[in-house]
């Protein structure tokens, strides 16, 4: 287990190429438990790689991830949630014709176990599961505003109500780390704006640490602990908003020049 002053995540130098792209240089930054910590960049700057990397969908070919001291890359990615890491996608990927109910239950059934035969007799510790996973369940769907809902086929529902589906689902899994995908893609301004504040409330009740990979700015800096700009594969920039939003590399991988020729 790592000691108390250790960071939560801990990405060492990480190195991925497609063929002959390089997707990912050297990419270096840790964040510590109870953080929200947001990953920017232009498109095409890695950002998308590099979570990936992070939630085991690919193997980088050079550095480490470390997660509570111990590196997670000989771990597949369908045995990721089991030690503490959930993520919600871009592109939503939700169990369509399940309810909502259904949807969240089977995010906490990656911390669950049973066998066909416990789950037949309806043994005491099996009945014990289930309730924990309903208690789970609800508290979410009433946290996400989902109850009135509950009952409904996830297919059909405004595609806020779905992000917060698929963020109840991730959630069930009862992560330390939380890693968030665009979640304001699609999003109205009044969304982002309640997005904002439902980020920070899960950090700050469910003490949930988050690794957020976003295109919108305001929510970024907004809610954001400390900031990692990416661009071309490498990092350019590390800080917190304030000081990010002030770097000239930033500006100028952003707006292709300095704030003072800008101005």
């Amino acid at each position: 287990m790592a000691a108390a002053t250790d960071p939560l995540l801990d990405v060492r130098d990480i190195a991925l190429r497609f063929g002959g792209i390089v997707a990912l240089d050297g990419v270096s930054f840790t964040i510590d438990e109870g953080q929200i910590l947001g990953l920017i960049g232009p498109n095409g700057a890695g950002k998308t790689t590099l979570f990936n990397c992070v939630s085991r969908l690919y193997t980088p070919n050079r550095g480490d991830i470390l997660f509570e001291g111990r590196s997670t890359l000989r771990r597949p990615a369908h045995r990721i949630a089991e030690i503490g890491i959930a993520r919600t996608f871009q592109n939503l990927a939700l169990f369509g014709p399940q309810s909502v109910l259904d949807n969240v239950r089977i995010g906490a059934h990656a911390k669950s176990r049973s066998d066909f035969i416990s789950d037949g007799l309806r043994l005491p510790w099996v009945l014990r599961q289930e309730a924990r996973t309903n208690e789970i369940t609800w508290s979410l769907l009433k946290l996400l505003d989902l109850e009135s809902v509950a009952h409904r086929s996830a297919d059909g529902l405004p595609l806020g109500t779905r992000k917060r589906v698929e963020l109840a689902r991730a959630l069930a899994a009862q992560p330390k780390l939380l890693l968030l995908d665009e979640p304001a893609g699609g999003l109205n301004h009044g969304d982002v704006g309640e997005l904002g504040t439902l980020i920070r409330r899960i950090r700050d009740e469910r003490h949930v640490t988050v690794l957020l990979v976003e295109h919108h700015m305001n929510l970024v800096m907004s809610v954001a602990d400390k900031v990692v700009v990416l661009d071309f594969g490498r990092k350019i920039a590390e800080g917190t908003p304030a000081e990010v939003q002030r770097n000239e590399d930033v500006i100028r991988a952003y707006l292709g020049t300095t704030r003072e020729h800008a101005a």
